[in-house]
């Protein structure tokens, strides 16, 4: 594996300003979101907003992944996706979620998830997830995937490169009429194919008008995930796979997760709606 220095914390930018004529998710400047009551299965008005979100996600995910080249700073990222989403009519959901202070997560090597952009300076070899998340017209898309930086090691690169097809299998597994475990189960029975962790405690979720609707996805083969798969529920899958331990220490900031025995991690993530058949992905760029 790459020999780079473990990472520490950086200094935080003032956060950023959003149009006024931008709508906010409604948990915007309050300690926590209301609980979401509604339904997991969304009606098709519903879904094709959610297309737009995810959409504009996908871009503002992939717009700030071009600016990924040692010396630029996971702050600087933040901008670019910042002013990709409000420039398109979007709010930054995660901007305010829970009082977190920027408009994407950076995990950078063995950050797990939920990194807040700040002055780090990313180095050649390191690999970086930029998870981004859209709200416009009363609904969230939600999306993240792991980048290289410069040139990076071969067990990084193949790290990344399974983690990504971990999440094109399970996205296949997903049909009606099955439960939600199966998801868990194909990743897992994959991933430790090469001895890799895969992480329990952080998970993919449902997603509506709701960032987190309490529908919860687990990564691992869960006996507790039952509920059934219906066409027109709505959720992200997002795996979290280490090349170590899947167990995590937390920074003092309250967000910053990262691999208990410091080795490096990959995530990517899709928001999908169920269809008859499978599923639709609603967050391609």
């Amino acid at each position: 594996m790459s020999g780079q220095s473990l990472l520490v914390p950086g200094e935080i930018s003032p956060v950023r300003s959003v149009p006024g004529n931008i709508r906010r998710p409604e948990y915007v400047g309050k300690p926590a979101p209301a609980p979401y009551t509604g339904p997991e299965v969304q009606t098709t008005e519903t879904i094709e907003r959610m297309r737009i979100a995810g959409r504009i996600a996908a871009d503002a995910r992939e717009e700030a992944a071009k600016h990924i080249v040692p010396g630029v700073t996971t702050d600087e990222l933040d901008r670019v996706a910042h002013e990709y989403m409000c420039d398109h009519g979007a709010y930054p959901s995660t901007l305010g979620y829970r009082g977190f202070p920027k408009s994407l997560c950076s995990s950078v090597n063995e950050v797990i998830c939920h990194g807040i952009p700040d002055s780090t300076v990313l180095r050649d070899g390191d690999i970086v997830n930029l998870d981004v998340t859209a709200y416009i017209n009363g609904v969230h898309g939600d999306t993240n995937a792991t980048y290289f930086c410069g040139d990076v090691d071969e067990e990084s690169k193949l790290l990344v490169e399974r983690t990504r097809e971990s999440l094109n299998r399970a996205i296949k597994a997903v049909r009606p009429g099955r439960q939600i475990n199966v998801i868990g189960r194909v990743i897992e029975s994959y991933a430790k194919r090469f001895g890799y962790g895969v992480v329990r405690d952080f998970t993919g979720h449902g997603i509506n008008s709701s960032f987190h609707s309490g529908l919860i996805i687990p990564h691992y083969d869960s006996p507790h995930a039952t509920t059934v798969i219906q066409p027109g529920m709505t959720f992200t899958i997002e795996p979290m796979l280490t090349l170590g331990t899947y167990e995590h220490d937390m920074w003092d900031d309250g967000w910053t997760v990262l691999t208990k025995d410091r080795k490096r991690t990959a995530q990517f993530e899709h928001t999908m709606v169920v269809t008859e058949t499978g599923v639709e992905i609603l967050t391609l760029p």
